[in-house]
């Protein structure tokens, strides 16, 4: 079975059951068959796009609430399986740990920057912040007309909605974490 039709089969059988629906109410809102609906839940059958969107609207629920890998109770993520993003030749590595999505406005990276690494980043959209906190060596963060030099321990919020740009000013590795929040008031 295929990982989206396994997914598929998963969120269709969990809303089934949060709403104590049996196979025969879901047939009868969604217009899909009993059996049809069974093999999918079983993963032996391969569904059409209308079909999921028979099933979708059936069940008042969006495409994408079925089609989404649900959200796991706990992930734990390593740094060595991560490939970073590299700015700066190399210099600049930023490895993606949690991603944006829908059910939270925020992502976390952590950031490596070699002595000297520099990224200039373009405004993200209005009402964005970054929080920083360096954990080794120290980074100077520009924005607008400030210019401020953050230390290991030391941590810094920002309005990230203009440009912006870090520099590492030492002769050592600076390690930071990076949460960057939307504001998502539409």
């Amino acid at each position: 079975m295929s990982e989206i039709n396994q997914t598929f089969a998963q969120n269709l059988k969990l809303f089934r059951e949060k709403r104590n629906l049996s196979l025969d109410n879901v047939s009868a809102l969604t217009g899909v068959s009993k059996s049809v609906l069974a093999q999918i839940e079983k993963g032996t059958a391969n569904p059409t796009i209308n079909t999921v969107w028979k099933i979708a609207n059936g069940l008042k629920i969006s495409f994408t609430e079925l089609m989404a890998a649900p959200e796991e109770e706990y992930k734990i993520v390593r740094q060595n399986d991560i490939q970073p993003l590299l700015e700066d030749d190399g210099k600049y590595r930023n490895f993606p740990i949690f991603l944006f999505a829908d059910s939270r406005n925020f992502e976390v990276y952590t950031i490596e920057l070699e002595p000297g690494a520099f990224l200039a980043a373009d405004p993200h959209p209005i009402g964005t912040e970054e929080f920083i906190t360096v954990f080794s060596g120290s980074l100077q963060v520009t924005f607008n007309t400030h210019e401020l030099t953050i230390s290991e321990k030391e941590s810094l919020q920002f309005k990230a909605d203009q440009k912006h740009s870090y520099k590492n000013p030492s002769q050592e590795l600076t390690v930071i974490n990076m949460i960057i929040w939307y504001d998502k008031k539409d």
